[in-house]
């Protein structure tokens, strides 16, 4: 049995290890575009400010894949996938056939609308290649520019900030993290960034970058020219499902993907932030990028590659970060559609600043946000996973003090979304 993974992230190579566990006499075929074993991608933004040093990121040793008995093709991207012949062609020309095959390519960054995008210094934030080139470059810049208003661009531009730099970060919406929190978060949020000597411009967007060779200048949307020659571009991800053949893989935003992280083709998985899955929370199919549903995604992956049975119960979409002296974590549905089965219950404490969002659809608890006092988003959290009812006056929720961990008395409910169907092309 051959086993082919494309993508050398923390859901490919958990998925490796599993197998290699569970079936070692396998064969394994390791293709990842990044010419580096497995490394912590989260921590990125702490080498780009200085608290990390590269040595700090690598997961793995740099012989981990030859230890694990895998062939590693590293730097080399898979351009399509055969299904019918069971076949991964590489950029370089080469053709891997397979018996089974996972997905795990992960995300690429959004695009933007933008002229002069071929200037030197503008880059996405993604890779560590990536932030090493802005290091390199960090001598040269005396002002820098962030795109977008979420979780990437807040970690960007609090890491030049803390090299000394002076920062502008441009959001297109009216507060940052405007998909993770709602307006009164998002304006607690704004005002703690302003606080620390972040410059932040909301309503606008990059029209045009200008320069020599490097970028020196960005045209924005009011009008305004603003002087940079270092623009962070985080506007988020899509997954990085190009490869993926639409006439018998189904596709949406990501790959469909049944409770066993299969994908309509029999033999083809998916994991990772290319894959999506029920989502625990919203009842639907949805992705969630994170890097905890990777890890636990690879190893469901693997295992049922290996010929287990092993079910995946859904993915929770879930931030916890500090922004300077404000602490903020979400999980679940937090800015729920307008709908009579949605109930919200909030409050504000300007004096402790301090906010709490609890969004129920009918007894559950399906998302919550708090800023500061974040002490039981645990808790909060296990009760979305397990779908426990909670009953009884609601009011009491917001009191000071109340002790969410004895709301969850009951056991978990069984739910899953039935197989993809078909497969089908989408945008």
């Amino acid at each position: 049995m051959h086993h082919v993974i494309l993508g050398t992230g923390v859901a490919g190579t958990l998925a490796a290890e599993t197998i290699r566990r569970l079936a070692p006499d396998h064969r394994i075929t390791m293709i990842g575009d990044e010419p580096s074993p497995l490394y912590c991608r989260p921590m990125i933004s702490l080498l780009l400010e200085g608290a990390a040093r590269p040595s700090d990121l690598p997961l793995r040793p740099p012989d981990g894949l030859t230890r694990l008995g895998a062939r590693a093709l590293l730097g080399q991207r898979a351009t399509a996938i055969d299904a019918h012949r069971r076949q991964v062609h590489l950029a370089d020309g080469q053709t891997v056939a397979f018996d089974r095959l996972l997905i795990a390519t992960g995300a690429d960054p959004r695009s933007i609308n933008a002229e002069g995008l071929d200037l030197e210094q503008i880059s996405p934030m993604r890779t560590v290649g990536q932030v090493e080139a802005m290091l390199a470059a960090l001598p040269r810049v005396r002002r820098a520019l962030v795109l977008g208003g979420g979780l990437v661009g807040f970690k960007a531009a609090y890491s030049l900030l803390r090299r000394g730099l002076p920062v502008t970060m441009l959001i297109a919406s009216d507060y940052p993290l405007a998909l993770q929190v709602d307006a009164t978060a998002g304006a607690m949020i704004l005002e703690e960034l302003r606080r620390h000597g972040l410059e932040v411009r909301v309503g606008v967007e990059a029209r045009a970058f200008e320069g020599r060779k490097a970028v020196e200048r960005a045209r924005i949307s009011d009008g305004s020219t603003l002087a940079c020659d270092l623009v962070v571009v985080g506007k988020g991800v899509r997954p990085a499902r190009a490869p993926v053949p639409r006439e018998a893989v189904a596709v949406d935003l990501g790959i469909l993907v049944d409770e066993h992280l299969e994908t309509t083709c029999p033999g083809i998985y998916a994991a990772g932030d290319v894959a999506e899955s029920v989502d625990l929370a919203r009842d639907t199919r949805w992705v969630n990028a994170l890097w905890p549903e990777a890890v636990e995604q690879g190893r469901v992956a693997g295992a049922n590659m290996a010929g287990r049975r092993v079910t995946y119960p859904g993915s929770l979409s879930r931030n916890v970060i500090r922004i300077f002296g404000l602490d903020l974590m979400t999980a679940g549905l937090v800015t729920p559609p307008a709908a009579p089965e949605f109930d919200i219950l909030s409050g504000l404490d300007r004096r402790l600043g301090t906010y709490r969002k609890l969004v129920f659809r009918g007894e559950r608890l399906v998302g919550f946000t708090l800023v500061n006092a974040v002490e039981q988003g645990g808790v909060l959290t296990a009760l979305i996973r397990s779908r426990t009812p909670v009953e009884g006056p609601r009011a009491r929720l917001l009191a000071p003090g109340f002790n969410f961990a004895a709301l969850l008395t009951r056991g978990r409910q069984a739910h899953t979304l039935p197989r993809p169907a078909a497969a089908r092309a989408t945008a």
